[in-house]
């Protein structure tokens, strides 16, 4: 797995004009059974990919926080909103809350998560590729795909089928 994770931004950078182009047909013309689509490639991909075995996205990336994640994380963490914030996020160039820093502080060295329970939305969601009306996150997609193995995977094998 870590070859391969490895070797994931170059492998994403050499198919992106062949993602681009498949986005932008999706994007003119989505098949109307895409969210259907979507979500078989999604678990197919999830049976055979173990995350605990990756982890890259907690390891290079920072989910964005809501006011719902902050207060649901910061109350099982013992500490107030304001302290939360002060010891675990900063504002990004989006005026996005996010982590100070990468890897995750809460991801343990076996991959586990010390916040699973609470983990904010854009964790749980990750890498969205189950997502409703998917052609409309292609540049969220794009990025993931240079982090993710499942989501190169699902984006690939969608090719494939439209």
């Amino acid at each position: 797995m870590k070859e391969q994770i490895k070797q994931l931004p170059s492998k994403a950078a050499s198919e992106r004009q062949s993602h681009k182009a498949l986005f932008k047909k999706l994007k003119g013309k989505p098949p109307k059974n895409l969210d259907h689509i979507m979500n078989d490639l999604h678990e197919e991909t999830f049976e055979r990919i173990n995350c605990l075995d990756c982890a890259n996205c907690c390891k290079t990336t920072s989910p964005i926080f809501t006011d719902r994640d902050i207060k649901r994380i910061s109350k099982f963490l013992k500490l107030k909103p304001r302290e939360f914030e002060d010891q675990y996020l900063k504002k990004d160039g989006d005026d996005d809350m996010v982590l100070q820093s990468s890897p995750c502080p809460f991801l343990f060295k076996d991959n586990t998560c010390m916040i699973y329970k609470v983990r904010p939305k854009a964790c749980a969601e990750y890498p969205h590729t189950n997502r409703k009306k998917f052609y409309q996150i292609r540049n969220l997609t794009l990025k993931n795909m240079s982090i993710c193995p499942a989501a190169f995977e699902i984006v690939e094998r969608l090719k494939t089928i439209i």
